[in-house]
Order: structure tokens, then C-alpha cells, then sequence
């Protein structure tokens, strides 16, 4: 059998990478490609093929909804490093998220749209985070075809986010016939991201039998029979307090999903507050480790504002698409669900610019100034769609030129800010912490957009420019106290660049 730095089969990385980089690029593709034409599907009228609910709710679920994927994700590297194994987690995952899109692709209403929902935030969250870590075990440590193996898988994500916001909208539309009227079918869309997840199952199931590690079928830390007993009693005690919660608000004429929504969002605030205070309490953390864990928070508060600006490409930037855009250059005309494909895309023509620059630029930033500049970026992308209506109005339809250049500003900010956060998040995780801290980096997500569902409530054609202008100056503000503060944090790292 071949050893790890001999196998060349797959462009010159391993095998395995092959298997995992499909899996990646099909679970990515049936995501986006779900996420480009859901928010039309939950707002547009019965009539139009939709459920019919306002855009408010609309727009407040999408955002919850990449929340709870992200919260998600911090159980599913648990449930593979104590008792499944990162193969089988990713399988049972993807399994999930396929019925997942299967639920949806029936017309069974508001029901399936929120069984589909915690088939999916479950499904992805035991899949995404464990494909990473199993794409590091392809490499011994001397490995040096790692950067470049990781740089292939990113790329695989970012070619199913890039296709999927044309083929999926295309089959809603009737595969380009208008096979259905007037009338959109999102339920053939959403069975295309069925099928590709599928695609992804089935050479996952056999591509992995074949060129992944068995040592992937075991748990890195198995769970004794005596931890498990307190974590279902743990489990049991939360579930029951929650019961009482959504008991309470029924009996109190509360319980709707507007509240619902409100719940989780306190829960995606309050997890990563009580995971620094742990951290910073634990007598298992050290002086110096504690001082990193104290310049993380204005990170991880900065990554939670960007994430809440970058995620909203499917939510406000969607409803800016959809009803303040000319939907056609020329004779070419386009769908509302297609501008999702800018945030793949250009991630894919700024990597390597960026990767270049950080492997030249000796007198680059320091991490804390990497992430202050990010956030004057992002809040310019968000300034910049203030813009046309300041300019012409808010009453009729304007380039699709705004959003091109919003989305080449905002991937300007997630160089900046998302690799240095993986990067900086595992350099500042204490040694008792190392995959708690890690998971705080999916939190900054889950955190940003909860706080995204709240604040989307006042988006409409009528506050377009205060709401563009005021979460615009929030981040530029908060990215300049950063900046000034920035030698501050950096010498709370302790030496870490």
C-alpha cells in the first residue's frame, strides 16, 4: 500500500482528496443552490408557486437559518471526535441534508419548509466542519502538498457555490422552456440540490471506501460509557428547559416564529459569551493564554460583524436583486437568484492575488490591522449600494452594476478577514481549548447573522439608504477603533502573528 507522500493519483495529491473534494463541491452546490431561491419561495405569493408569508419573516428566517448551520457545526466535530469517526459523521450528514432538499422539493407547505430546515442546519452541521478535518489527515505532518491540497478543496467549495446559483433558479424556471407558466417551480429547483447532494453520497460512499484512512471510521476520543450517561443527562435537562420555554410562551400567546426567531438569536449571542468566560475562568488556561483569549473577543466580535454584512448576499442583497434591479444586460437576461454566484466567484479570482501578496509582503499588517481595514471594506460595500438610491431613488430599477461592485468590495474584506481568522483563531486557542476556540470561529457567523435576523426587519424599498448608510458606518467605525486599538491587541497576543 502506498504510503501518504507517495500517493500522486489525484493532480498530485492524494486520492482521497479527489473524493473529498467532490463531496465538498456537491453538499456546497445543493446549499447555495437551495439558499439562491429559497428566500423567493418562502415571500412570493401562493399563486406565484411560493408560501405566501411576508418578506420581514421572509428575510428573518434566512437569516436564523445560516445561523443555526453554523451553531450546528460546533456539535457535529463533538459527535465525530467521541463517538462516530469523521466518515461516517460526514456520511450520516450528508444523508440528513439530502432528505433535507427532498422534504423541500414537495408541495407540503410551511411544515416542510421548517422540517427541511432541521434536516438541513443538522446535516450540515455534522458534514462541514468534519470534510475539513479529514482532508488534513490525508497528509503526514512533513507533507508539504498540504497548503495546495487545502487551496484544491477550497476551490471545489467554491466551484458548487459558483454553479449552483445558475443550474437550480434555471430548473426552477422549467430547465429554460417556462415549462410552468407564469408560475416559478421552486420544488424542481430545490429537487436538483436533492440530486446533487446525491451525486455526492454516492462517491463519498464508494470513493471513501476505497481512499480514506479507516483510522476516519473511529473516534479521535472515544466517549466512555460514564461521560455519555452525563451528556444524555445534560441533553435531557436542556431539552426539558426548553420545553418549559416554548410551554410558556404558548400559554402567554408568544409562541409564533417571530419569537422563535428572537430565542435562537439570544442563544447565538449567549453561547459564545459563556465559551469566553469558561476559557478565561479555566485554571487550565495560563497567564499568557488567557492575555490571547482577551485579544480574540475584539476579533471575534469584528468577524461577527463582517459575517453579518457578507452572509446578507442572500437575504437584503437578494431583495435588492429581485426588486431594485434591471434583471437584463442587452438582450441577455437573468434571474434575481443568479447574482449569488458573485461571492464564489470572485473568492476564486482574489485567492491567489491575496495568497501572492501575503507570500511577498514583508511589512504586511499585523492580524488585528488585517481585520480593522476588512471591516472599512465591508462597511464600504454596504455605503456603496446606499448609493443608487441616494442617486435616482428608491422607486425603480437600477444597474446590476451596484451589486457586482458591492460583492468585489465585500470579498475584498473576506481576504482580509476569513483566512486570517482561521489562521489566527488556531495560533490564539489556548492548549486545554484547541477545538472549542476553533469552533468560536463558526459562532462569529452563527452570531452575525442572528443578529442580521433582527435588524433585517427594517430593510424595505423605503429605508434603503438609512439601512445601507447606518450598518455601513457601524463596521467602518468599529474597523477604525480597531485599527487605533490595533497595536493594543497585538501585544495581547503575546507574540503571536
Amino acid at each position: 500500500m502506498k504510503q501518504k507522500s507517495e500517493d500522486t493519483a489525484f493532480f498530485g495529491q492524494p486520492k482521497g482528496l479527489s473524493t473529498l473534494f467532490f463531496t465538498e463541491m456537491w453538499e456546497r452546490f445543493s446549499y447555495y443552490g437551495m439558499r439562491a431561491i429559497l428566500l423567493f419561495y418562502i415571500y412570493y405569493a401562493v399563486d406565484k408557486g411560493g408560501l405566501g408569508m411576508d418578506e420581514v419573516t421572509a428575510a428573518s428566517i434566512m437569516s436564523i437559518y445560516g445561523s443555526l448551520v453554523y451553531l450546528s457545526s460546533t456539535v457535529g466535530g463533538w459527535l465525530s471526535d467521541r463517538i462516530w469517526g469523521s466518515r461516517k459523521t460526514v456520511f450520516i450528514g450528508g444523508v440528513l441534508i439530502m432528505f433535507g432538499h427532498i422534504v423541500l422539493s414537495l408541495p407540503l407547505g410551511t411544515a416542510a419548509l421548517y422540517c427541511s430546515i432541521a434536516l438541513i442546519v443538522a446535516g450540515t452541521g455534522l458534514l462541514k466542519p468534519n470534510v475539513s478535518d479529514m482532508v488534513g489527515g490525508l497528509y503526514s505532518p512533513e507533507d508539504r502538498r498540504r497548503d495546495a491540497g487545502f487551496s484544491m478543496f477550497v476551490f471545489g467549495i467554491n466551484l458548487g457555490s459558483a454553479i449552483a446559483p445558475w443550474l437550480v433558479p434555471w430548473a426552477a424556471d422549467g430547465f429554460g422552456f417556462h415549462a410552468f407558466g407564469n408560475t416559478t417551480n421552486f420544488h424542481a429547483g430545490f429537487s436538483l440540490a436533492a440530486f446533487g447532494m446525491l451525486l455526492g453520497l454516492i462517491q463519498y460512499y464508494y470513493g471513501g471506501r476505497k481512499h480514506l484512512s479507516k483510522d476516519s471510521n473511529k473516534p479521535n476520543d472515544p466517549i466512555s460509557k460514564e461521560e455519555l450517561q452525563s451528556i444524555i443527562k445534560k441533553i435531557v435537562v436542556a431539552l426539558v428547559i426548553l420545553a418549559i420555554v416554548l410551554v410558556a410562551m404558548q400559554l402567554l400567546g408568544k409562541l409564533n416564529i417571530n419569537n422563535i426567531i428572537s430565542l435562537i438569536t439570544i442563544l447565538a449571542i449567549a453561547i459564545p459569551i459563556y465559551y469566553f468566560a469558561i476559557m478565561l475562568k479555566s485554571d487550565k488556561v495560563t497567564k499568557t493564554e488567557r492575555s490571547r483569549v482577551l485579544a480574540y473577543i475584539p476579533l471575534f466580535i469584528a468577524g461577527a460583524i463582517f459575517w453579518g454584512i457578507e452572509e446578507s448576499g442572500s437575504v437584503v442583497l437578494a431583495l435588492f436583486a429581485e426588486q431594485r434591479t434591471i434583471l437584463h444586460i442587452g438582450s441577455w437576461h437573468f434571474a434575481a437568484a443568479n447574482f449569488q454566484t458573485l461571492n464564489p466567484v470572485f473568492i476564486m479570482i482574489l485567492t491567489p492575488l491575496f495568497v501572492w501578496l501575503w507570500e511577498h509582503w514583508k511589512g504586511q499588517p499585523t492580524a488585528p490591522k488585517k481585520f480593522a481595514i476588512g471591516l472599512v471594506f465591508a462597511g464600504l460595500s454596504y455605503a456603496w449600494m446606499a448609493l443608487p438610491g441616494m442617486l435616482y431613488g428608491t422607486s425603480g430599477r437600477v444597474s446590476p452594476l451596484w451589486l457586482v461592485g458591492s460583492w468585489f468590495i465585500v470579498e475584498i474584506a473576506e481576504m482580509l478577514i476569513s483566512p486570517i481568522g482561521l489562521s489566527v483563531t488556531t495560533k490564539l486557542a489556548p492548549k486545554a481549548f484547541q477545538s472549542q476556540m476553533m469552533s468560536m470561529w463558526f459562532l462569529a457567523d452563527a452570531t452575525g447573522q442572528a443578529v442580521n435576523s433582527q435588524i433585517v426587519k427594517y430593510y424595505s424599498a423605503n429605508t434603503e439608504v438609512q439601512y445601507f448608510l447606518i450598518v455601513g458606518i457601524v463596521s467602518v467605525v468599529f474597523g477604525l477603533i480597531m485599527l487605533v486599538l490595533s497595536k493594543r491587541i497585538h501585544a495581547l497576543m503575546a507574540g503571536i502573528n
